[in-house]
């Protein structure tokens, strides 16, 4: 297990904690965690997509969650069996998960959708317009004559 220590950074920064804080997590393994399998896309300049594959849940067993840079997607099966039946093998997994995905500063989530077991969830990155770079006009002095430079002559 390899552990960087960050404590001569906090020394000399401000506001990055967080930031190092999820560098230190990503040397922890994810528990092993793999269900749902998801893709992350971008598909534009500012905005994402995450895909998950949900086969068996509807709408209204899978809640999303946006919360101050974090996005937050669960989703618990209800177990319904029908009377009288009995499975003799389960391969589709009714199990409950949750998969939790860290936002970087002003991403928001915008639309989400389900459509053929799966979950569209999309993103856009505004950046506030204080924010955004801006183009500073450099204004030009107004050539003059050369100043004299002058001295008093005292006898």
């Amino acid at each position: 297990m390899r552990h960087v220590d960050f404590s001569p950074l906090y020394r000399s920064t401000v506001g990055f904690d967080r930031l190092f804080t999820m560098l230190d997590s990503l040397g922890q393994p994810d528990q092993g965690q793999t269900y749902p399998p998801y893709n992350i896309e971008r598909t534009g300049e500012n905005t994402y997509r995450i895909t998950m594959a949900v086969a068996g849940f509807d709408e209204t067993e899978i809640s999303i969650e946006a919360q101050a840079h974090a996005l937050t997607v669960k989703g618990e099966k209800n177990e319904d069996n029908a009377e009288g039946s009995e499975f003799l093998y389960r391969g589709i997994a009714k199990r409950t998960f949750e998969r939790r995905f860290q936002l970087a500063d002003h991403v928001e989530v915008t639309a989400a959708s389900l459509k053929n077991g799966l979950l569209h969830i999309d993103l856009l990155r505004s950046i506030p317009e204080a924010m955004k770079p801006r183009k500073i006009a450099i204004a030009a002095e107004p050539v003059s004559a050369p100043k004299a430079i002058e001295a008093q002559v005292t006898n």
